[in-house]
């Protein structure tokens, strides 16, 4: 069970290519991971979604689809469900936002930020991969501003702004722009200090 100095680790991803950085990031991190694994990846809203399967094949970590109102356990991948958000709604458990009508539609990763930089500080980090748009960002200044860190892949150019530009060019400072690889490190380091 999560308790005080439990860190939480946010991340957030949309498509293909914020799935392979997902894939990389979590086979660098180790096994078992000392803190809970909180991860938002867009994926359509109105179809049935084989995430949990594909991470599953891809990396070591147990992963889990969040139940409305479980106890996260360290050492465990989170994931919520296309329709149903997933949320940290206290320091230990999980909630999933409904979302049938989609309202919140490219704002689930600022939606999972908010959350843990609510009810994790300071043990929190939130990752921003690739993806388009500009989801987490803001996510990414209120866990800065709890007193979290915050990580970002490093954009691949020439292309148009996507997430990690954004988030970099965002409010508030990132405390680490790089490869999934480096990002598993400080994830790592700093979870062990």
């Amino acid at each position: 069970m999560a308790n005080s100095s439990t860190w939480f680790v946010a991340i957030g991803a949309s498509g293909a290519e914020g799935m392979s950085d997902l894939l990389a990031l979590l086979r660098s991190l180790p096994s078992p991971i000392c803190g809970v694994t909180l991860v938002v990846l867009h994926r359509p809203w109105d179809r049935s979604s084989n995430l949990k399967a594909v991470l599953a094949r891809g990396c070591p970590h147990p992963i889990v689809i969040a139940d409305e109102g479980e106890s996260f356990e360290s050492g465990t991948v989170y994931i919520g469900e296309p329709a149903a958000q997933l949320v940290l709604a206290e320091r230990s458990f999980g909630e999933l936002v409904q979302d049938p009508d989609y309202a919140y539609r490219n704002r689930t990763i600022d939606l999972l930020f908010r959350s843990v930089a609510a009810h994790a500080k300071p043990h929190v980090i939130g990752v921003v991969l690739s993806g388009a748009l500009d989801d987490g960002s803001r996510g990414l200044a209120s866990i800065h501003a709890a007193g979290g860190l915050t990580m970002v892949i490093t954009p691949e150019s020439p292309k148009p702004p996507g997430m990690p530009e954004n988030a970099i060019g965002y409010d508030e400072p990132v405390d680490l722009i790089g490869s999934a690889t480096q990002i598993a490190t400080a994830i790592s380091r700093a979870i062990a200090h």
